[in-house]
């Protein structure tokens, strides 16, 4: 059974819940879609679990109720916020948790340990946990009620909600330019058998990856958002020449990466390149919502060396990888794919580097 997810919304609106502060998860994307469609409850799209977290403190302590939307992994992303501030503050907001399960073969091996392990991290927080009912909306809003007033985690299961489109309004068309697709394409031809690094964020990024760069020595990060550069910095300090291939979502999620690799500008051979498609795309394609983000000049004030227009073209992209600079930023304005196959356990564990 599922709860019908336009009442779910419209009730927690009824009972003054003003705020959904949410890392998207395709779990619970139709609440997400709700909630954007809907005007009466503000939709907060936060850069990384902990900022959600913190951004509904903050609410809730200046008389708001929030709600903290999340999957199992980026509940980990949340530790600091809840042991160093929820809980020694006294601060309660509804945390909604999606618990992500695990089988060989048929699952991303991120949520692997928390598929088992998820409420002894909750219990190592000092919280509490609940099932969120799917069958009874009463008793699902008076969970997420006790939620609000106490140091309880929601934890959400597959298929919980009912499914709602995004309005036509929220739908972004970015037909006008490339897909990713062919971008990987042109990188497979550039880069085939050298012995570049190629790593993969979290997402469709990696998947894609595997699919359209099969000649090429890639890392398939599928877990870890926000982290591909770094991991990208430790490679190339370690002597690797390396791209990293990244998306809007991410770039912001631990922005504190791009500038610490800036710090080592003149010592590694590094590309980050950011595929910019303004949205959420294996969460439902939900916007970032960063149009007020000029990726180009933040990258340039954290010391890269960045191609000054962004590319919307094949050509102009070739021409920027052949820049001969070490560290380079590289804007890549881009359309979706269809959904590629995840990389098997057998490519990941492999990473050939």
């Amino acid at each position: 059974m599922a709860l019908n997810t336009r009442k779910f919304v419209n009730e927690l609106i009824n009972q003054g819940y003003t705020h959904l502060c949410v890392v998207p998860c395709s779990f619970v994307k139709y609440v997400i879609n709700e909630a954007i469609n809907n005007p009466n409850i503000q939709y907060l799209s936060c850069a990384s679990e902990a900022v959600a977290c913190s951004v509904a403190a903050g609410l809730k302590v200046a008389g708001s109720k929030p709600i903290v939307i999340a999957q199992s992994s980026g509940l980990a992303n949340m530790g600091s916020c809840i042991t160093s501030l929820l809980k020694p503050y006294d601060i309660t907001i509804p945390i909604l948790i999606s618990w992500r399960t695990y089988k060989k073969d048929d699952s991303e091996i991120q949520h692997k340990h928390l598929a088992f392990k998820l409420p002894k991290l909750i219990e190592a927080y000092g919280y509490e946990h609940l099932m969120l009912d799917n069958r009874s909306l009463n008793t699902a809003l008076k969970q997420i009620n006790k939620c609000d007033k106490t140091h309880t985690i929601g934890i959400i299961k597959k298929d919980n909600f009912s499914k709602i489109e995004l309005s036509n309004e929220h739908k972004i068309d970015l037909s006008k330019y490339s897909p990713r697709s062919e971008y990987l394409k042109k990188l497979n031809e550039l880069y085939k058998n050298s012995d570049c690094v190629f790593i993969g964020t979290t997402g469709n990024t990696a998947r894609e990856m595997y699919t359209f760069m099969s000649d090429t020595n890639n890392f398939y990060m599928v877990g870890n958002m926000g982290g591909a550069l770094s991991l990208g910095l430790g490679m190339a300090k370690g002597g690797k020449k390396v791209f990293v291939l990244g998306g809007d979502g991410e770039f912001v999620m631990h922005m504190g990466g791009l500038t610490t690799a800036g710090r080592y500008k003149n010592e590694v051979d590094l590309t980050y390149i950011m595929f910019d498609n303004k949205q959420n795309k294996s969460t439902g394609g939900q916007n970032t919502y960063q149009s007020h983000m000029d990726y180009i000049n933040i990258a340039k004030s954290s010391n890269f060396d960045v191609a000054q227009e962004s590319i919307k073209d094949i050509q102009s992209f070739e021409q920027a990888l052949q820049d001969n600079k070490e560290m380079k930023f590289i804007h890549v304005k881009c359309d979706i794919d269809e959904i590629t196959p995840r990389p098997p356990m057998s490519a990941i564990v492999k990473q050939k580097i």
